[in-house]
């Protein structure tokens, strides 16, 4: 079956190609899915696109008209498609559910560990010679209090890291995990508790209507002076100016962000020949204590291999007809 896979990166192009096995023409294109580029897509019965593309109701209506008839998300979450025109366009819609939940959890706590210990500022001094250890205080992990905002596989798997470290642990998620409760101590709470009782809070839970913005000006009102914060999850979930407000008035002692409310366009891509135009991400890049990541959370070899097969999977069914246990619910109440 022959499919348009847009935003191919060149460290994915190898599991990609391996895991197809030569089983579909694949056809890889550099560019991101657009209005612009989705005729790139012509003579496809199917395409495969990344967190990064463009999947909106023109582009999909643009896509049914070139005969497109699935995408195959080559990621965990799909906010970046307009579902209810795909279920409108009777266009299949399948996602990668589970990659790797210990790779963005691991990530997760690399940002914790090299901001509080302040490895990036320690590495950049001794490279200039300047062996001096005033400025590099940090805290001991254990026995601090960390928020984990959603307690799904990622999660899970950070709580159980973070238990480790002998970290208290504080959860929010409309379910509870009772293996966490009962193993590692976490203990569930209300949005507003954990915001007040945390040293450091960590994202992970999906970009819908609810979560937009779930970190705002309001709950940063509800934070500790100090408090760290860290998002691996996705860039909506964090009003981006209302954090650089409350680092300014150190209100937020330090930020890690692996992922951006505005990153399209800008993460994934070489542009240390421009002048940078996000004039928000260029304010976060000023202060000492934000760690940013270009969406790299994920990538490990493990999760890469994963997210290869999964998908070649969800097209192998697509094309045999049979039922796609990863195929995204195209209900109007999970938009």
């Amino acid at each position: 079956m022959r499919t348009a896979v847009f935003s191919t990166h060149k460290f994915e192009k190898e599991y990609l190609l391996q895991a197809n096995a030569e089983k579909h023409e694949l056809v890889l294109i550099e560019a991101r899915l657009s209005e612009t580029t989705a005729s790139l897509a012509a003579d496809c019965k199917a395409i495969s696109i990344f967190t990064g593309d463009d999947a909106s109701a023109s582009v999909l209506e643009e896509l049914h008209r070139l005969g497109v008839r699935h995408l195959a998300l080559r990621s965990a979450g799909f906010n970046h498609v307009d579902l209810i025109k795909a279920k409108e366009l009777n266009m299949q819609v399948s996602r990668v559910p589970s990659y790797s939940p210990h790779a963005i959890a691991e990530h997760t706590v690399a940002l914790m560990l090299a901001l509080n210990r302040k490895i990036i500022r320690a590495h950049d001094r001794v490279m200039d010679l300047n062996f001096s250890l005033d400025g590099l205080v940090g805290f001991d992990m254990n026995g601090k209090t960390v928020g984990i905002v959603g307690t799904g596989r990622i999660g899970a798997v950070l709580a159980r890291i973070l238990h480790g470290f002998g970290c208290h642990i504080l959860a929010f998620d409309t379910q509870e995990n009772e293996e966490l409760k009962n193993k590692y101590g976490v203990e569930y709470t209300d949005y507003r508790t954990l915001c007040e009782g945390s040293d450091i809070i960590t994202l992970h839970v999906p970009l819908t209507p609810q979560t937009h913005y779930l970190i705002d000006k309001e709950c940063i009102g509800w934070m500790r002076p100090g408090t760290m914060l860290i998002n691996t999850s996705r860039g909506g979930l964090v009003n981006t100016k209302a954090v650089i407000d409350a680092l300014k008035t150190k209100h937020i002692g330090s930020f890690g962000l692996d992922v951006y409310e505005e990153e399209e366009g800008l993460f994934f891509e070489d542009h240390s020949e421009d002048i940078l135009q996000d004039d928000t991400i260029a304010r976060l890049m000023t202060f000492r204590n934000v760690l940013i990541t270009s969406h790299q959370a994920f990538l490990t070899d493990t999760a890469l291999q994963n997210i290869a097969t999964t998908t070649i999977h969800n097209l192998d069914c697509f094309e045999k007809g049979k039922t796609c246990e990863n195929e995204v619910n195209l209900q109007p109440d999970h938009v």
